[in-house]
Protein backbone atom coordinates (compact mmCIF):
# COMPACT_ATOMS: atom_id res chain seq x y z
CA UNK A 1 0.00 0.00 0.00
CA UNK A 2 2.60 2.53 0.41
CA UNK A 3 4.63 1.48 -2.44
CA UNK A 4 1.48 2.48 -4.28
CA UNK A 5 0.78 5.63 -2.50
CA UNK A 6 4.63 6.47 -3.02
CA UNK A 7 4.07 5.98 -6.99
CA UNK A 8 0.63 7.78 -7.18
CA UNK A 9 2.89 11.36 -5.30
CA UNK A 10 5.53 10.68 -8.13
CA UNK A 11 3.37 10.91 -10.72
CA UNK A 12 0.77 13.62 -9.17
CA UNK A 13 4.66 15.95 -8.88
CA UNK A 14 5.58 14.41 -12.22
CA UNK A 15 1.93 15.29 -13.95
CA UNK A 16 1.45 18.74 -11.90
CA UNK A 17 4.70 20.43 -10.85
CA UNK A 18 4.22 23.26 -8.25
CA UNK A 19 0.74 22.68 -8.41
CA UNK A 20 1.13 18.91 -7.28
CA UNK A 21 3.42 19.47 -4.90
CA UNK A 22 1.21 22.23 -3.11
CA UNK A 23 -2.11 20.28 -3.24
CA UNK A 24 -0.36 16.98 -2.08
CA UNK A 25 1.45 19.04 1.18
CA UNK A 26 -2.61 20.65 1.51
CA UNK A 27 -3.65 16.71 1.50
CA UNK A 28 -0.71 15.68 3.73
CA UNK A 29 -1.57 18.10 6.52
CA UNK A 30 -5.39 16.63 6.92
CA UNK A 31 -4.41 13.04 5.90
CA UNK A 32 -0.98 12.50 7.25
CA UNK A 33 -0.86 8.79 5.55
CA UNK A 34 0.23 10.22 2.65
CA UNK A 35 4.15 10.84 3.30
CA UNK A 36 5.93 14.31 3.70
CA UNK A 37 9.00 12.21 3.15
CA UNK A 38 8.52 10.98 -0.17
CA UNK A 39 6.77 14.40 -1.28
CA UNK A 40 9.01 16.82 -0.60
CA UNK A 41 12.83 14.93 -1.30
CA UNK A 42 10.85 13.72 -4.87
CA UNK A 43 9.81 17.26 -5.28
CA UNK A 44 13.56 18.35 -4.68
CA UNK A 45 14.92 15.63 -7.14
CA UNK A 46 12.33 16.36 -9.95
CA UNK A 47 13.13 20.55 -9.59
CA UNK A 48 16.68 19.64 -9.53
CA UNK A 49 16.81 17.54 -13.01
CA UNK A 50 14.58 19.33 -14.53
CA UNK A 51 13.50 23.31 -15.35
CA UNK A 52 11.64 23.35 -12.11
CA UNK A 53 12.83 25.50 -9.54
CA UNK A 54 13.95 24.30 -6.04
CA UNK A 55 13.16 27.81 -4.39
CA UNK A 56 9.40 27.75 -6.29
CA UNK A 57 9.00 24.06 -4.85
CA UNK A 58 9.51 24.86 -1.57
CA UNK A 59 7.58 28.06 -1.57
CA UNK A 60 4.54 25.89 -3.12
CA UNK A 61 5.11 22.80 -0.13
CA UNK A 62 4.78 25.56 1.98
CA UNK A 63 1.82 28.00 0.86
CA UNK A 64 0.75 24.03 0.39
CA UNK A 65 1.16 23.17 4.47
CA UNK A 66 -0.02 26.68 5.60
CA UNK A 67 -3.63 26.09 3.50
CA UNK A 68 -3.72 22.25 5.36
CA UNK A 69 -2.89 24.04 8.75
CA UNK A 70 -5.63 26.12 7.98
CA UNK A 71 -7.97 23.84 7.49
CA UNK A 72 -7.68 21.90 10.32
CA UNK A 73 -7.76 25.15 12.75
CA UNK A 74 -10.79 25.57 11.18
CA UNK A 75 -12.09 21.88 11.85
CA UNK A 76 -11.00 22.29 16.06
CA UNK A 77 -12.54 25.80 15.80
CA UNK A 78 -15.62 25.13 14.76
CA UNK A 79 -16.08 22.16 17.36
CA UNK A 80 -15.29 24.73 19.92
CA UNK A 81 -13.12 24.10 22.94
CA UNK A 82 -16.77 24.50 25.03
CA UNK A 83 -17.77 21.32 22.67
CA UNK A 84 -14.43 19.78 24.00
CA UNK A 85 -15.18 20.03 27.71
CA UNK A 86 -18.64 18.59 27.67
CA UNK A 87 -16.73 15.69 26.05
CA UNK A 88 -14.61 15.56 28.58
CA UNK A 89 -17.05 15.58 31.38
CA UNK A 90 -19.30 12.81 29.87
CA UNK A 91 -16.45 10.41 28.66
CA UNK A 92 -13.56 11.47 30.66
CA UNK A 93 -13.08 9.26 32.99
CA UNK A 94 -13.00 6.28 30.74
CA UNK A 95 -9.51 6.95 29.66
CA UNK A 96 -8.87 8.54 32.98
CA UNK A 97 -8.99 12.49 31.42
CA UNK A 98 -10.41 15.13 34.17
CA UNK A 99 -11.78 18.04 33.08
CA UNK A 100 -8.68 20.10 35.02
CA UNK A 101 -6.46 18.24 33.24
CA UNK A 102 -8.10 19.60 29.73
CA UNK A 103 -7.61 23.14 31.46
CA UNK A 104 -4.06 22.52 32.22
CA UNK A 105 -3.87 21.85 28.85
CA UNK A 106 -5.11 24.74 27.31
CA UNK A 107 -3.59 26.87 29.67
CA UNK A 108 -0.28 25.27 29.08
CA UNK A 109 -1.27 25.98 25.05
CA UNK A 110 -1.71 29.80 25.47
CA UNK A 111 1.32 30.31 27.24
CA UNK A 112 3.65 28.48 24.58
CA UNK A 113 1.38 28.75 21.51
CA UNK A 114 3.86 30.44 19.60
CA UNK A 115 6.52 27.95 20.33
CA UNK A 116 4.26 25.41 20.10
CA UNK A 117 3.69 25.94 16.37
CA UNK A 118 6.88 27.37 15.19
CA UNK A 119 8.42 24.14 17.25
CA UNK A 120 5.23 21.85 16.26
CA UNK A 121 5.54 22.66 12.19
CA UNK A 122 9.33 20.91 12.22
CA UNK A 123 8.35 17.56 14.34
CA UNK A 124 7.22 14.82 12.57
CA UNK A 125 4.26 13.81 13.76
CA UNK A 126 3.14 16.75 15.83
CA UNK A 127 3.34 18.41 12.61
CA UNK A 128 -0.61 18.31 11.84
CA UNK A 129 -1.51 18.05 15.29
CA UNK A 130 -0.26 21.15 16.53
CA UNK A 131 -3.49 22.90 14.29
CA UNK A 132 -5.83 21.34 16.85
CA UNK A 133 -5.08 22.92 19.71
CA UNK A 134 -4.39 26.45 18.36
CA UNK A 135 -8.15 25.89 16.67
CA UNK A 136 -10.21 24.49 19.61
CA UNK A 137 -7.94 27.49 21.76
CA UNK A 138 -9.00 30.17 18.58
CA UNK A 139 -5.34 31.18 18.07
CA UNK A 140 -5.02 34.79 16.75
CA UNK A 141 -5.13 34.15 13.21
CA UNK A 142 -1.91 36.29 11.71
CA UNK A 143 0.34 34.65 14.29
CA UNK A 144 -0.72 31.25 13.73
CA UNK A 145 -0.46 31.87 9.82
CA UNK A 146 3.06 33.10 10.10
CA UNK A 147 4.48 31.05 12.65
CA UNK A 148 3.32 27.97 10.24
CA UNK A 149 4.53 29.48 7.39
CA UNK A 150 8.21 29.95 9.48
CA UNK A 151 8.05 26.41 10.94
CA UNK A 152 6.73 24.69 7.45
CA UNK A 153 9.25 26.49 5.47
CA UNK A 154 11.95 25.22 7.67
CA UNK A 155 10.45 21.48 6.97
CA UNK A 156 10.31 22.16 3.55
CA UNK A 157 13.78 23.63 3.32
CA UNK A 158 15.38 20.67 5.24
CA UNK A 159 13.51 17.80 2.84
CA UNK A 160 13.16 19.19 0.16
CA UNK A 161 16.50 20.28 -0.27
CA UNK A 162 17.76 17.17 1.04
CA UNK A 163 16.16 15.73 -2.27
CA UNK A 164 17.87 17.85 -4.79
CA UNK A 165 20.99 17.66 -3.01
CA UNK A 166 20.92 13.67 -3.39
CA UNK A 167 19.49 13.63 -6.81
CA UNK A 168 18.61 9.59 -8.15
CA UNK A 169 19.10 8.81 -4.09
CA UNK A 170 16.26 11.27 -2.86
CA UNK A 171 14.99 8.03 -1.73
CA UNK A 172 17.45 7.65 1.68
CA UNK A 173 15.66 10.96 3.18
CA UNK A 174 12.78 8.34 4.34
CA UNK A 175 14.81 5.86 6.51
CA UNK A 176 15.84 9.28 7.88
CA UNK A 177 12.94 10.48 8.93
CA UNK A 178 11.70 7.61 9.91
CA UNK A 179 14.09 7.17 11.93
CA UNK A 180 13.21 10.50 13.31
CA UNK A 181 9.64 9.93 14.15
CA UNK A 182 10.59 6.95 15.64
CA UNK A 183 12.53 8.95 18.12
CA UNK A 184 9.57 10.94 18.67
CA UNK A 185 6.80 8.53 19.14
CA UNK A 186 9.45 7.13 21.68
CA UNK A 187 9.28 10.85 23.50
CA UNK A 188 5.64 10.77 23.13
CA UNK A 189 5.33 7.33 24.71
CA UNK A 190 8.15 8.46 27.37
CA UNK A 191 5.84 11.58 28.87
CA UNK A 192 2.54 9.54 28.61
CA UNK A 193 3.97 7.23 30.60
CA UNK A 194 5.29 9.94 33.01
CA UNK A 195 1.66 11.55 33.18
CA UNK A 196 0.25 8.71 33.91
CA UNK A 197 2.23 7.87 36.91
CA UNK A 198 1.94 11.75 38.20
CA UNK A 199 -1.54 11.22 38.09
CA UNK A 200 -2.16 7.89 39.95
CA UNK A 201 0.22 9.24 42.01
CA UNK A 202 -1.91 12.35 43.21
CA UNK A 203 -4.33 10.18 43.51
CA UNK A 204 -3.45 7.48 45.87
CA UNK A 205 -1.65 10.85 48.10
CA UNK A 206 -5.35 12.06 48.29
Amino acid sequence: MFNSLATWVQDVIEQLGYLGVALLVVLENVFPPIPSEIVLPFAGFVAQRGSDSVVLMILAATVGSVIGALIMYWIAAVIGDERLHVFTRKFGKWVQIREADLTRAEEWFDRHAVSAVLVGRCVPLIRSVVSIPAGFRRMKLIPYIAYTFLGSLVWNIALVGAGAMLGENWERVEPVVATFQWIVIVLIVVVAARLVYTFFRRRRVQ
